[in-house]
């Protein structure tokens, strides 16, 4: 273990920011929360100012410099998609640090050291947007995050845009108005159904996380009995299930064994309905071992940067 005893992860998400910091014992010694540093969304110069300034943040609340970090990793969205992008953080990661000692990865990795605390098996993400990601034996795999235009499946994104579809069917006439139609009336203050379109699409429409937060109006719908909703989360879950399926396979699990399988992100830890459409449509993929998630991915994040001091030492 590297004699500097802290160890600093970032969590990226498409709504916030988390920045934890542990020590070797692995107790957490500050956190703070900034924005999305999403780049997609809040551009790159942005982003790497939410990043200096969390860092900052995070070292005058544990009385740090960075130089007294062993290791640090930062989890982003979106990290691993974009070969012009990608060097562009990591050099942006290293300024802000001053040193060496880090590494960048997708957010993804976050939820799965958190949820399993870094061993092997299965995490399913499901927040703004959704992404798989597992690791046996050494090997890594991960499957979705394809992006909101036209993946994120089971996102609160994605149950958002389906939601909203099934509005303005309703509205016309398509299916019939149910508690969803009226839902979304009442949290946009719609007098005219037509206004969704400006309030969404407009030249002061939603940004991609102002619309993943409609996605309660869905719920809220389905706990009332509106059976549009109902299957929407419904499906959200099986969408999750065929993600940790195609993982299941990628990372080579046979048949006979029960891969640990853990979840993080809003969706998946707050929407009950959509945890159990999950846990159903595994059950038809084969036996899982479902471990409750051990800790929150920005704590997965530090617990993944002292896994990597120790590993890269």
């Amino acid at each position: 273990m590297s004699e500097r005893r802290y160890f600093l992860g970032v969590d990226g998400g498409g709504t916030k920011t988390e920045f934890v910091c542990i020590d070797g014992d692995r107790k957490v010694v500050a956190r703070i929360v900034t924005g999305t540093t999403y780049h997609l969304q809040v551009g790159l110069e942005n982003a790497t100012s939410l990043l200096a300034r969390g860092v900052a943040g995070i070292c005058h609340e544990a009385g740090i410099t960075p130089d007294d970090l062993g290791y640090a990793f930062f989890g982003l969205p979106a990290f691993g998609e974009d070969a012009v992008v990608d060097p562009q953080l990591e050099q942006a990661c290293g300024r802000i640090l001053h040193h060496g000692r880090y590494a960048c990865g997708n957010d993804m990795i976050c939820g799965w050291a958190g949820s399993l605390g870094c061993e092997d098996g299965i995490n399913l993400v499901a927040g703004t947007g959704s992404i798989g990601y597992g690791e046996r034996r050494g090997q890594a795999a991960r499957v979705g995050g394809w992006g909101e235009v036209f993946s994120d499946e089971g996102s609160a994104y994605w149950i958002a845009i389906q939601g909203l579809n099934a509005f303005t069917r309703m509205s016309d006439g398509r299916l019939p108005p149910g508690p969803l139609h009226a839902g979304f009336r009442r949290a946009l203050g719609l007098s005219n159904d037509l206004e969704l379109c400006a309030r969404i699409m407009g030249e002061h429409g939603m940004a991609r996380d102002e619309i993943a937060g409609l996605a309660p109006i869905i719920s809220e719908a389905a706990e009332a009995g509106d059976p549009v909703a109902v299957a929407i989360l419904d499906r959200a879950g099986r969408e999750l299930a065929d993600m940790a399926k195609a993982l299941r396979h990628a990372l080579g699990f046979t048949r006979d064994e029960a891969p640990r399988l853990s979840w993080s992100g809003g969706v998946l830890t707050g929407e009950r309905a959509v945890r159990e459409a999950l846990k159903r449509a595994l059950a038809l993929h084969g036996d899982y071992s479902l471990i409750e998630p051990l800790h929150d991915p920005g704590v997965g994040a530090a617990l993944y940067a002292r896994h990597l001091a120790v590993t890269k030492r």
